[in-house]
């Protein structure tokens, strides 16, 4: 089937190519009544513009690709949104893959994101060596959303993991928790700082700090209580547990509940995110929040500021959290 071209829309409209063009760019200076000329015909033909095409045409791309870490979690779904938003409103396409949390993959899905000649690179927590990404930059310009990066060439957008891990541990404390663990997010982005905060806010309450090797998922979160479980017994059982994120915490209730725990009656349980996961009525989890969309719409617009040569310098966000409480958590 021959696909429809902007010459066979110029011609059932009427018009010329250049004004079918000036339309599809969405230029401002085309008459109401031939946009719509131009529109049905397009409809009637079935018609879409080629981005890549156009882009090579006019030697600016206006295409964006956006690599997300695990696309079952909802943090990343949040994050896209916000880009999403603030990217269509400037005018700019996404083109959106994964790499599935595997480093490997994901370093294949950079160099497939690479090849459509994006105009930037967003990147959200991703896992792959910091020479890829740096590599990645010396390209196009590259934000990092999750994930610090020293590179002159990339720019970042992150929470305060400590402070944010602080906030859960304020929380429990002041809750009459001594015990506490935290289950950590292992080697993911992010990890290392929310591990960090957790462990100075124990010892600033003089708290031995527990740390379960986990990761950001429910089945890890699952994993970890059971490690839990048959490491302390009795009264030796921590009474609070601080997830990596909120996939984790909810793995970490599941194995509870399936153990005879109950939460927070036995066990308290506070997230990371406060993706829509956490706010469920059946869920509601005490989480930490960052600020999702609004990270999503900075990461643009720092990306933006490198694409039209504003800036050289890299720039460093770093968003404060906060705490939401709801039923996951009570007083010991």
């Amino acid at each position: 089937m021959v696909k429809p071209t902007m010459e066979d829309v110029a011609a059932r409209a009427g018009v010329s190519r250049a004004l079918v063009s000036l339309v599809m760019r969405g230029a401002p200076n085309v008459s109401a009544l031939r946009r719509e000329a131009v529109l049905k015909a397009a409809d009637e033909l079935g018609y879409s513009p080629h981005v890549m095409a156009r882009s090579l045409a006019s030697r600016t791309s206006t295409v964006l690709g956006v690599m997300v870490n695990d696309l079952r979690n909802a943090f990343f779904a949040d994050v896209v949104e916000g880009l999403d938003a603030a990217a269509q409103a400037a005018g700019f396409d996404l083109i959106l893959n994964t790499g599935g949390r595997v480093p490997s993959r994901e370093s294949a899905a950079l160099r497939s994101l690479l090849s459509f000649r994006p105009a930037g690179l967003i990147l959200l927590s991703p896992v792959v060596p910091a020479s890829a990404i740096e590599a990645a930059a010396r390209q196009c310009p590259v934000v990092l959303v999750s994930r610090t990066s020293r590179a002159a060439g990339v720019d970042t957008v992150n929470d305060d993991g400590e402070a944010g891990s602080a906030l859960a541990v304020e929380h429990l404390v002041g809750l009459g928790h001594r015990r506490i663990a935290h289950l950590d997010g292992g080697g993911a982005a992010g990890a290392a700082a929310r591990r960090r905060g957790f462990r100075r806010a124990m010892t600033v309450h003089g708290l031995e700090p527990i740390v379960v090797r986990s990761e950001h998922t429910d089945t890890a979160g699952e994993k970890a209580v059971l490690e839990l479980l048959s490491t302390y017994d009795g009264a030796d059982l921590p009474t609070g547990l601080v997830a990596g994120n909120d996939f984790n915490a909810v793995g970490a209730i599941s194995a509870l509940e399936d153990n005879g725990l109950r939460v927070p009656g036995g066990v308290s349980v506070v997230g990371y995110d406060n993706t829509s996961l956490a706010s469920l009525r059946h869920v509601s989890l005490t989480t930490v929040d960052q600020p999702r969309t609004e990270m999503g719409r900075l990461a643009f617009e720092t990306l933006l500021e490198r694409v039209r040569g504003e800036r050289t310098t890299p720039v460093r966000h770093l968003l404060h959290p906060s705490l939401v409480v709801r039923s996951t958590t009570g007083r010991r």
